[in-house]
C-alpha cells in the first residue's frame, strides 16, 4: 500500500516530479518542434503557440493524458495486468523511433531514481516498486503515475502537473529553437497553461473507444528530425 503522507508533503513531491530539475532528461527533447522550426513551419511566437496548442489538443489530450489517467487508476487498484496493458499501449502508439526512445529513456531514468529514493526510505514501497520494474520497458507516464500513487498525490492534480511539465518543456524548446525571448515564453505558458485546465474534464471522461493519436504532422516532423543535419534536441 502507498505510504501515508500529509497534503503538504504530497504537494512537495508533486512539485519535485514536475520540476525541470527532475533528472530524466526531458529538457533534451523537443518532440518534433525543432524540425518544424528547421522547415519553417514554426517561425514566430504565434506559430509556436499554434504548434504546441495543436499537440496538446490533438495528441496529449486525446491519447497520452487519457492513458495516464488509466495508468493512475490501475496503480491505485494494484492491477499489474492493467498497468502492463496501458504501458504497452502507450509504447506502441509512439509514431517514430525518436518518440519511443524518448519515453523509454525518461521512464528508465525515473524508475532508477525512484529505486534510489526507495533505498533512502523516501515514502516508496519496495514491493510495489518491484511491480514497476517487472513491466520491462517502462514508458514515462507509467513511472510518473506509479510515483503519484505511492506519494498519495490526488490524481487530477498529478495529471495537471504532468501536462504542465510537458508544456513547460515545449515552450522552453521554442524559446531556444525559434528563438523566442524569455518574456514571450512566459506569455505562452500563461495562455497554454489555461488550456490545460480547460482540457482536464474532457481528458478524465474520455472513453477508450474515443482515444486517438492521429497527428500526421507531428509524425512527419519527428521522422525528419531523425536525419536532420544540425540540431539541439534529441527528438
Amino acid at each position: 500500500m502507498p505510504v501515508l503522507m500529509n497534503e503538504d508533503l504530497a504537494l512537495t513531491r508533486l512539485l519535485q516530479l514536475a520540476s525541470p530539475a527532475l533528472p530524466v532528461g526531458a529538457y533534451s527533447y523537443s518532440q518534433g518542434l525543432e524540425s518544424a522550426v528547421e522547415s519553417g513551419v514554426v517561425a514566430t511566437a504565434a506559430g509556436a503557440e499554434r504548434w504546441i496548442a495543436d499537440m496538446l489538443r490533438h495528441s496529449m489530450a486525446r491519447l497520452e493524458a487519457p492513458l495516464w489517467w488509466r495508468l493512475h487508476a490501475a496503480w491505485a487498484a494494484a492491477d499489474a495486468a492493467r498497468v502492463r496493458e496501458c504501458n504497452e499501449c502507450f509504447l506502441v502508439t509512439r509514431e517514430t523511433a525518436e518518440l519511443r526512445a524518448e519515453t523509454a529513456q525518461m521512464g528508465y531514468s525515473l524508475v532508477r531514481l525512484l529505486g534510489d529514493m526507495a533505498d533512502e526510505g523516501e515514502g516508496l514501497d519496495r514491493s510495489a516498486l518491484r511491480s514497476l520494474t517487472s513491466q520491462g520497458e517502462v514508458a514515462f507516464p507509467t513511472a510518473f503515475t506509479f510515483a503519484s500513487v505511492q506519494w498519495r498525490i490526488p490524481p487530477r492534480q498529478a495529471l495537471n502537473a504532468y501536462l504542465w511539465s510537458w508544456l513547460e518543456n515545449q515552450v522552453m524548446a521554442a524559446v531556444k529553437a525559434v528563438p523566442l525571448g524569455q518574456t514571450e515564453g512566459q506569455r505562452l505558458l500563461a495562455r497554454l497553461g489555461a488550456q490545460i485546465v480547460i482540457s482536464l474534464d474532457t481528458i478524465t471522461a474520455t472513453d477508450i473507444r474515443e482515444m486517438s493519436n492521429y497527428c500526421h504532422g507531428l509524425a512527419i516532423s519527428s521522422s525528419r528530425h531523425e536525419t536532420q543535419y544540425s540540431r539541439l534536441f534529441r527528438s
